[in-house]
């Protein structure tokens, strides 16, 4: 089972995410996706933000690791976006919606807004919020879901 890499992108006080509305059912995720092989986590990370946000970022630290028992792993890094216009991706996700894998949109969450709504993973966005304002740790945090 391969590995999820994805990125914590904060850009004027809003959190970029993936709006999904999937099998019923309405939530948001952190940009990101499987890390292919050959590829580095931090390589995966960033162009997952390329294909499903449109922007190149650039990586400035790993910030999380959570692992899963039984599901696929994921880690996350901070990113600050580098180039490219926002929303403009153009990953495979963005094809026709279908009944199983839902649909794709790219948005910005305030930061205020982040733990009312149905954000997910819910541990990283409760991370996120806390680190925007008290500073991000050097060390990356690694936690069992």
């Amino acid at each position: 089972m391969k590995k999820r890499a994805g990125i914590i992108l904060i850009h004027e006080g809003k959190l970029a995410l993936m709006e999904r509305h999937k099998q019923g059912r309405h939530y948001f995720v952190f940009p990101g996706g499987g890390v292919d092989e050959g590829e580095s986590d931090e390589e995966a990370a960033t162009r997952e933000a390329e294909e499903e946000l449109g922007i190149k970022v650039e990586v400035l630290q790993k910030a999380a690791t959570i692992l899963r028992e039984g599901k696929r792993d994921q880690v996350y890094f901070l990113v600050r976006w580098a180039n490219g216009e926002f929303g403009t991706g153009t990953g495979e996700e963005f094809g026709e919606a279908d009944d199983f894998n839902g649909t794709y949109n790219p948005v910005w969450m305030a930061l205020d807004e982040v733990l009312a709504q149905n954000v997910a993973p819910k541990g990283l966005a409760e991370l996120t919020v806390k680190s925007y304002s008290e500073g991000w740790g050097q060390e990356a945090l690694i936690w069992e879901e």
